[in-house]
């Protein structure tokens, strides 16, 4: 993934931060055992646990050999986007239609050594982890190795923890450009509200706060 300087999170805990408030759900990617091949890309909750990743699949998933046979994955989220037209972004004094069109977006990216967890009592701690992430206020049967409906159904997943080698991240908003540019921006996308286009206004205002004029916040850092 291409991040430019201006695009860069401003420190670990922006993309913490923003990750934390998502859904927690993503691409995860590996290399096909066959090179001609395309990489198998998986959708997927994951729960985040210190320096690793938590996953489960079905049995099936036909991922599983080259989850197996991968020394890296990858896990993707993408959230915040929009489409930005031509004539958001033409130069001040020059005609609406020469303006260049962009995506804003936020992205982060998780780049990856998978243990796959086969083991009933590996499979109930990730299991357990799940769902005291997603669904704290409980209201879910016992997960154990031999009783309850989780207990029959262990058998029919396996597990992934994937161990975090490094975290790319990415906000790309317009942050180069001048402080009344993103402004106008960020009032036609709160206009348009398509979509993500709230988010997308969101994360621009906060790094707009937060960086100002960018040739001014690069040469103080």
């Amino acid at each position: 993934m291409l991040i430019h300087p201006w695009d860069a999170a401003l420190e670990t805990a922006e993309w913490q931060d923003w990750l934390a408030n998502t859904d927690r759900f993503g691409m995860l990617a590996v290399n096909n055992v066959d090179p001609t091949q395309a990489p198998v890309v998986v959708p997927t909750h994951f729960t985040v646990a210190g320096e690793e990743l938590l996953v489960h699949l079905a049995r099936p998933n036909p991922a599983w050999p080259h989850m197996e046979a991968a020394g890296e994955v990858r896990l993707v989220v993408i959230g915040d986007y929009a489409y930005i037209p031509t004539y958001w972004r033409a130069k001040a004094g020059g005609p609406d239609e020469d303006g260049v069109p962009t995506s804003y977006y936020t992205s982060v990216q998780f780049v990856c050594r998978p243990t796959v967890v086969d083991d009933a009592e590996g499979k109930v701690s990730i299991l357990a982890a799940q769902l005291g992430d997603f669904q704290p206020e409980g209201g879910h049967a016992e997960v154990a190795v031999a009783d309850g409906p989780y207990g029959r159904m262990l058998p029919g997943i396996r597990g992934l923890r994937l161990s975090v080698v490094r975290v790319e991240a990415k906000f790309k908003y317009d942050d180069h450009n001048p402080v009344e540019h993103r402004e106008r921006v960020i009032g036609n996308l709160e206009d348009r509200n398509h979509g993500l286009d709230s988010g997308a206004a969101a994360q621009q205002r906060r790094r707009l706060a937060a960086i100002g004029d960018w040739k001014t916040f690069r040469n103080k850092r």
